[in-house]
């Protein structure tokens, strides 16, 4: 028995998967995949081969990473927004054999796309739409624990993205540790608008089958319909990002009334957590946790406890999941591990780390220390309590004066102004003075740059306060595998610009 398999077997008459009118239990989810693993393999697709899947949310993607599961074969989740290069980069990194596409998504021909690379793959020998992927009797059941099962895109580089590998035991092992930490129950049902491509949104499905739960899917996020569904199918569990979940709090379909939300977690891309976790509780009675993760070491590996004051609860970071992951920050300079409390890399060792880039032995070694931890690139501390906390990526963060800042502290005391709502707070370097900040928020109409820029001198050390503080009308953002996160990089060009010439302002974030 493949150990992905598992997961369906325990309440089998359960859910699973909805899609508008369509549903489908555990039982059906596991004949459906059987049959797809047998036309997998009768098409020619064996144990280690590599199996695209460019889809949005539909229970076909699931279908298939369970039919790949039985064969042993491993999926390659494509995102959904990548164009010809890009997809070109997945198809040649991966080596896949085979691929399933969605013919036209959003008005996108993701055929035309796939035509003009595919020359250049010479892997690349079958190609189906969800309704052409073949039928066969029921493939037997020959996935192993250690057969490679999914491989997701990391951030990426001028070379293009890496491919963070792992395999069926730690996916099914941390699908049933998800499933605990967030208490999804049998017969609930989780909101599933994250995309099934990134890790985020992957292990939010796999761990509310792991507990019984039903993945309600949406294709594509709309807040206004997410609200209507809260309400309606008395959804239970709902993750995202900060900025998906703040639009669903402020949706006028939202009828707190109707709400039987009673778990949410997100990760802080836009940096809303302070006032998101506020007020979803006023508004709606769910106390909100951050949460942490990337490709290389799942979603949802750490979270904070629903118990734990507003304070821990807008963090991203959180206690692991699992008491078998660890999580150590260590001094960039010396790689020596900092006592709780000091920032540091943040370096992961446990069952959920990748077994490294597919392909890519180069970039494997580089991201491991010597003695086995995960580099992720990350800069926080660790908690006597035994939870940690990301502050930034180690090169989003400053270096001011010498020191090193996380630039969410500075963020914080900005957003304690009542003219604040949110702040973004990035570095330019300055000849003569190196590095100083410069904060970007969204603002009331009382705000006055001056005033608030008096409010936190009063509050931080000299080198901390930003040198300018210029109102935008919404942050410049990107759309990635996990949500929306700020673009750090648009920042720092607008910052820069507006040092050289004061009296210019942000503007919108476009």
């Amino acid at each position: 028995m493949n150990r992905l398999g598992s997961l369906l077997e325990r309440h089998p008459d359960r859910v699973a998967v909805i899609a508008g009118e369509r549903r489908l239990t555990l039982a059906e989810l596991a004949e459906r995949a059987a049959r797809v693993a047998g036309g997998l393999h009768q098409a020619g697709l064996r144990r280690g081969d590599v199996l695209a899947l460019w889809l949005p949310n539909r229970p076909e993607w699931l279908e298939l990473l369970f039919a790949c599961a039985r064969l042993g074969v491993c999926v390659a989740a494509v995102n959904t927004r990548y164009r010809a290069a890009e997809l070109e980069h997945v198809l040649r990194a991966s080596r896949a054999r085979g691929i399933v596409l969605a013919p036209d998504f959003l008005g996108v021909d993701f055929w035309g796309l796939l035509e003009q690379v595919r020359p250049g793959l010479p892997d690349l020998e079958l190609v189906w739409s969800p309704e052409t992927v073949p039928l066969g009797p029921p493939a037997a059941d020959d996935g192993r624990p250690d057969d490679r099962c999914a491989l997701f895109a990391t951030s990426g580089t001028t070379a293009g993205p890496k491919l963070a590998a792992h395999r069926q035991g730690p996916v099914e092992r941390h699908a049933r540790e998800v499933a605990r930490a967030f208490d999804l129950r049998p017969g609930e049902h989780s909101l599933l608008a994250l995309p099934l491509f990134g890790v985020f949104g992957f292990n939010t499905a796999l761990g509310a089958l792991a507990g019984g739960a039903a993945c309600m899917l949406q294709e594509v996020f709309d807040p206004d319909r997410a609200a209507r569904l809260m309400c309606a199918q008395g959804i239970e569990h709902l993750t995202g990002s900060d900025a998906m979940l703040r639009a669903v709090l402020d949706s006028p379909e939202l009828d707190p009334a109707r709400l039987r939300w009673r778990r949410g977690a997100f990760a802080n891309f836009a940096g809303l957590a302070a006032e998101l976790v506020r007020d979803a509780e006023a508004r709606a009675g769910v106390r909100l946790t951050g949460v942490y993760g990337m490709s290389e070491v799942f979603a949802l590996m750490a979270t904070w406890d629903p118990d734990d004051p507003p304070e821990t609860r807008v963090l991203s970071g959180g206690r692991p999941v699992c008491a078998d992951i660890e999580v150590r920050a260590c001094d960039p300079a010396t790689g020596r591990p900092c006592p709780h409390g000091r920032p540091g890399e943040l370096q992961i060792r446990g069952y959920n780390v990748t077994e490294g880039y597919l392909h890519n032995p180069e970039a494997t070694r580089a991201a491991f220390t010597g003695d086995g931890w995960f580099r992720t690139g990350d800069l926080g501390y660790t908690r006597p309590d035994g939870g940690f906390v990301f502050l930034a990526r180690l090169r989003d963060s400053l270096r001011l004066r010498g020191f090193l800042v996380d630039p969410a502290e500075i963020e914080g005391e900005l957003a304690r102004h009542p003219a604040v709502r949110a702040a973004q707070v990035v570095g330019v370097e300055r000849p003569g003075e190196g590095e100083v900040p410069v904060a970007f928020v969204l603002a009331g109409d009382d705000f006055d740059e001056g005033r608030v820029l008096e409010f936190v001198r009063g509050r931080l050390a000299g080198y901390k306060v930003p040198r300018r503080v210029i109102p935008v009308d919404e942050f410049p953002t990107t759309q990635g595998p996990n949500g929306v996160k700020v673009q750090k990089v648009r920042l720092r060009e607008l910052a820069a610009r507006a040092l050289e010439d004061p009296r210019r302002e942000g503007g919108t974030g476009g």
